[in-house]
């Protein structure tokens, strides 16, 4: 029995992605900077296009990607939903008294560290951990002193002399204060010079031993490569040797720096969210992140009637079609953003109203139904933008999250839990330190159903000590 070959014709859809389509993906994701940069490439390429500024004639006339960003923000601004009645009591009262809703949400409590994009310095960082290591008046004020005298680096350059008789207290009061600063995150911070510092890294992880004590007070001869005298010294081989200088390397001889200014990856906020007079929220496309590009049609005609040759006429059909793309697909994405960031909005209406306290579950699937992109456009989207708020500027990412059941039903973001444990801890007694259950206990009060080991890990990524650490710190604490 032989086959038979036979031809068919189906008909199908697919979709192709073309260069000019994986360009506008990748549109979608930039940054203000990174799309800044991109544009400013295409109009020292491309001739036809032309940079205009916001309160040009041309640019009111032409079409431009600015241009319908404003318009579909000026479009869809407005109150995106109603106040609570309660709420328009709340406002009623304020203008009654002479205050504004920014004021009324100003006073809110939030969790400014966790919300604000721009990164914590290395003293607020070091600060806000010694709050929670100790109690004693003495020692937080001897501690936040050395905290503020470090440099860059992370280093306490001041004698302890000095800053002994400049807050008129002990030596001994001082050294207790530093042995505090020293043990806070990053390690080797508070070190007083290189040896130090490397000694405080190697004694977390536990790897300060007495060979490595006699390696790090001879840093010179580990310069200079000077292998068999440090064997003589450590008397180990060179073998162990070698393998200890190269744990040492790998140390980070500048703790400080990573929270440096230059290390301070600021966002510049693509979409402003602000309360209006009605109790609801006005979102809107900031103006200063919108790049205005237009097409400039008139030197198109002089240029086109003027064109004789083929490759010529070539360039610029490829100019015109490029500068047709680039703004349609400028104008796309700002309304796509826009989009989006009004359904984050609308869900999280809580949490740009009180803080992070009421930030509710949200993922990109329930964004995606709502606006009816796909997952990995939304994705896109809230990658490397951020929100400019009353409360300060803060990433689109941080509106998402997992949730934790209720003991009413309802759900509760892992980042609101987190906030919670924190202040919990904070605002626990010397002598009643709350264990991870005991937390677990007070959270199921107040309606989150949650797991002792996932308090433990909440706390862990909160880079809060365990009780265990926290009480026997406490022992230590000694009136002033």
């Amino acid at each position: 029995m032989t086959s038979m070959q036979r031809l068919e014709l189906r008909q199908g859809q697919t979709l192709t992605l073309t260069p000019q389509l994986l360009q506008s993906i990748k549109l979608l994701q930039l940054s203000h900077l990174e799309l800044c940069a991109f544009v400013e490439a295409e109009l020292e390429r491309n001739p036809l296009l032309q940079q205009a500024e916001a309160d040009s004639d041309e640019l009111k006339s032409a079409t431009t990607a600015s241009g319908k960003a404003q318009a579909g923000s000026a479009a869809v601004m407005g109150r995106l939903f109603p106040a609570p009645p309660s709420r328009r009591r709340e406002i009623a009262m304020a203008k009654g008294s002479g205050l504004s809703g920014g004021s009324l949400a100003a006073d809110a409590t939030d969790d400014v560290e966790a919300t604000l994009v721009q990164g914590v310095s290395l003293a607020e960082h070091l600060e806000a951990q010694l709050d929670l290591a100790t109690a004693d008046p003495a020692l937080r004020a001897i501690g936040h002193d050395i905290i503020r005298s470090l440099d860059d680096a992370g280093y306490l350059t001041e004698e302890l002399d000095d800053v002994a008789q400049r807050l008129r207290c002990t030596i001994q009061e001082v050294e207790a204060a530093l042995a505090l600063v020293q043990n806070l995150d990053p390690a080797g911070i508070g070190a007083r010079n290189l040896a130090e510092c490397l000694s405080l890294q190697l004694n977390e992880r536990g790897r300060l031993d007495e060979p490595m004590r006699i390696l790090l007070s001879r840093l010179d001869l580990v310069a200079k490569r000077d292998f068999s005298a440090l064997e003589r010294l450590c008397a180990v081989d060179g073998d162990r040797i070698q393998a200890m200088v190269a744990e040492i390397r790998r140390l980070d001889p500048k703790p400080g720096l990573a929270f440096s200014a230059a290390a301070v990856d600021l966002l510049v906020p693509d979409v402003l969210v602000r309360p209006d007079s009605a109790g609801g929220f006005l979102v809107e496309l900031n103006p200063e992140t919108l790049p205005r590009i237009l097409l400039d049609k008139s030197y198109y005609a002089r240029v086109a009637s003027a064109t004789r040759s083929e490759a010529d006429k070539s360039f610029l059909s490829d100019c015109l079609q490029t500068a047709h793309w680039l703004t349609r697909s400028l104008d796309q994405r700002a309304t796509t953003i826009l989009k989006v960031a009004t359904a984050i909005v609308r869900h999280q209406e809580e949490f740009f109203r009180h803080g992070v306290s009421r930030l509710r579950p949200l993922t990109l699937h329930t964004v995606a139904e709502e606006t009816g992109l796909h997952e990995s456009t939304i994705s896109r989207v809230t990658a490397n933008k951020a929100f400019g708020t009353i409360r300060g500027t803060f990433s689109m990412k941080f509106c998402f999250g997992s949730g934790l059941a209720g003991e009413d039903g309802g759900e509760h973001s892992a980042r609101s839990v987190q906030h919670r444990i924190r202040e919990l801890i904070a605002s626990e007694e010397p002598a009643q330190v709350l264990s991870d259950d005991a937390i677990a206990q007070k959270l199921k009060v107040d309606g989150i159903r949650i797991a002792r080991r996932t308090v433990a890990k909440y706390r862990e990524a909160l880079r809060i000590p365990s009780s265990a650490e926290r009480r026997a710190k406490g022992r230590h604490r000694r009136p002033f």
